[in-house]
């Protein structure tokens, strides 16, 4: 029976034991392939390269320090930082590791870091201008940093994504400033640049707990809460101890609660206490400016239902702060001014719909309140007469017979002269509604908003409102009227039966 020994057993060349200098003579030439496939920006295959040179020899410094200048240039600063702070521990006196190493810290977000291997690479070579150069960016960052934290504070999110995107330039893969930058967007309503950016992040990290909070955030102060509640729930999973994201997450669960409460009572027409309701909803979140404006809007809507006119514009207003572009406020506040008889603002809202939406329903909004406008600008014959605008005929009849014997100008005969001119002037614009109103055609006239100084009949100067009072009252109903010559042309003596 044969043996091991006895058998022919070819080996594979690559089994075979090389010596050292075999191995670092094949290393060399790995590294050397590597080196041109990176002149010729072929990372990818320089790094294969790389990884072989390590493989044969696993303690030589620089083969570290080249796969780290590919990493970096792949974007893959963290494996950079690895194989750049092996490179230093494998030679304290490799300078390019050191360089290396403080530029990873430092793309990475860390100033400090970064800022201690540049110094030991000064120790090295005291000229060195690009660690000089390193130093000087470190120390930017650092100051960056600072100013957005002190800006933070003072919710002046403006100046802190000012100083991300600063700080960014050197700092490019650190996604702590990436986060910081996009809550700060978010805080500003440039929700899109936000989920831009918290979405770059969560491609390369889908666990990042941060950038989950932030796409929450977007989602809940653009109104979208119960998508904005499952990235809040996500994050707190990714990190548990994320206080931003369960404090927003507690806002979002109350605030819908509440706002729909509101909404529930609002439909069952119990008005106070949807008033109520929508009143604590608002003191949740000021920061949530969306779902706000429609709290604010809803909350006038029911204060015009409640009568609270003043209140209800007042809502409608702190709304279109928060939103200009939200129609409904503006709708409704425009109906509150109609009711309060201020038609120059109505106007104004609803020009400011119509031209954001031109619908026939806002077209047929803004005419509306246009010939009320127009309508306003002229004598008031209902309130001349102190009746509603839908008084009948008979209503109309008694409010002149009042009207026409209070201001009659023979009743103020012993009044001052200042006193008979006015109520002469109330009379005669008495005699003028009654002759509008009592005859249906100009009352449709005047009711659509025609001017009838043009019209033939007894609206011009001459017209004489005692005329119409004569023709009112005739005889046989308790009334004498004789010529007064001393009381001027036109007026009579007038004398109770």
């Amino acid at each position: 029976m044969a043996t091991v020994d006895d058998c022919d057993v070819t080996m594979d060349p690559e089994m075979e034991i090389l010596s050292d200098e075999e191995l670092e003579r094949e290393a060399e030439s790995f590294k050397e392939q590597g080196n041109t496939y990176y002149i010729k920006k072929d990372y990818s295959e320089a790094f294969n390269y790389y990884s072989k040179a390590i493989d044969m020899c696993p303690k030589n410094a620089s083969y570290y320090g080249n796969r780290a200048a590919t990493l970096m240039m792949l974007s893959r600063h963290r494996e950079a930082l690895e194989d750049s702070q092996q490179a230093v521990r494998l030679d304290d006196t490799f300078m390019k590791g050191h360089l290396r190493e403080g530029k990873c810290h430092l793309s990475l977000g860390n100033a400090m870091a970064a800022s201690r291997c540049f110094h030991r690479v000064l120790e090295l070579e005291p000229d060195n201008s690009q660690a000089q150069q390193e130093v000087k960016n470190a120390d930017s960052v650092l100051e960056y940093e600072k100013m957005a934290e002190i800006g933070f504070e003072k919710h002046d999110f403006r100046m802190v994504v000012f100083c991300m995107d600063r700080a960014l330039e050197s700092a490019s893969a650190c996604h702590r400033f990436k986060v910081l930058k996009a809550e700060c967007l978010a805080m500003l309503g440039r929700y899109p640049e936000a989920q831009s950016v918290a979405s770059d992040i969560l491609r390369m990290d889908s666990t990042n707990g941060d950038a989950l909070y932030v796409r929450g955030l977007c989602l809940y102060y653009e109104d979208c809460i119960d998508k904005a509640v499952q990235f809040f729930v996500q994050a707190l999973r990714m990190a548990p101890d994320h206080e931003k994201a369960r404090l927003a997450c507690r806002n979002a669960k109350a605030l819908k609660a509440k706002k729909e409460d509101g909404n529930k009572a609002f439909k069952d027409g119990n008005y106070d206490a949807a008033y109520e309701l929508y009143s604590e909803a608002l003191t949740i979140d000021p920061n949530n400016i969306k779902t706000n404006a429609k709290l604010f809007c809803n909350r006038g809507t029911v204060g015009s239902k409640l009568k609270k006119i003043d209140q209800a514009i007042e809502d409608c207003t702190n709304a279109v702060k928060l939103d200009e572009t939200y129609i409904k406020a503006y709708l409704r506040r425009a109906q509150c001014y109609m009711d309060k008889e201020e038609y120059d603002e109505a106007v104004r809202d609803y020009e400011k719909v119509y031209q954001t939406e031109k619908t026939k329903e806002h077209k047929h909004l803004l005419k509306n309140a246009q010939l009320e406008l127009k309508k306003s600008k002229r004598k008031d014959y209902y309130k001349v007469l102190g009746v509603d605008k839908n008084a009948t005929e008979d209503e109309i009849k008694k409010a002149y017979r009042k009207r026409a014997l209070m201001h009659h100008p023979d009743r103020h005969s012993s009044a001052s002269a200042e006193i008979q001119k006015e109520e002469e002037k109330k009379f005669k614009e008495v005699g003028e509604a009654f002759t509008v109103l009592s005859d249906p055609k100009k009352k449709s006239r005047y009711d659509s908003g025609h001017d009838l100084e043009d019209d033939t009949g007894n609206m011009g100067a001459d017209f004489d409102a005692n005329n119409i009072f004569k023709a009112f009252f005739g005889g046989g109903q308790g009334y004498s009227f004789e010529a007064n010559q001393s009381s001027g042309p036109g007026h009579f003596f007038f004398q109770f039966g």
